[in-house]
């Protein structure tokens, strides 16, 4: 009996640990440095807590580059009008107004001023 309280109190504090595990979007990216990209679609990712998606496209020098944008939850995107399948592998996009990460590496992530546009003119949040 006397173990019972220690055990559920050490059940307790792992099943919170994921909770602090989610990361500040302030720590990762620079809102204050924002891009547009249009490109292929190269992955997408419909996981939580966040989805992904990365696109290839040529920048200003002709260099190729690949970049993995953070979205929202899928619940969040559903509610924006996604849908699992919005958005496939080979489609152009365009990525308006992403957050470039702070330490300079191919990521961006998405604000609330933040959109993708389908090809077709379907202009969706990204949050």
């Amino acid at each position: 009996m006397r173990a019972y309280l220690p055990a559920c109190l050490l059940l307790l504090t792992a099943a919170a640990l994921p909770v602090l595990a989610h990361h500040s979007f302030d720590a990762e990216y620079d809102e204050n440095k924002t891009a547009t990209m249009t490109g292929i679609v190269t992955n997408v990712e419909w996981i939580n807590p966040h989805a992904f998606i990365s696109i290839s496209f040529k920048d200003e020098s002709g260099a190729t580059k690949e970049y993995k944008v953070e979205l929202g939850p899928p619940y969040a995107l559903t509610r924006g009008g996604w849908k699992r399948d919005t958005v496939k592998i080979g489609d152009k996009v365009t990525l308006q107004n992403t957050a470039l990460a702070k330490d300079g590496s191919n990521r961006a992530g998405s604000t609330q001023n933040t959109f993708l546009v389908l090809a077709n003119g379907q202009k969706l949040p990204m949050r």
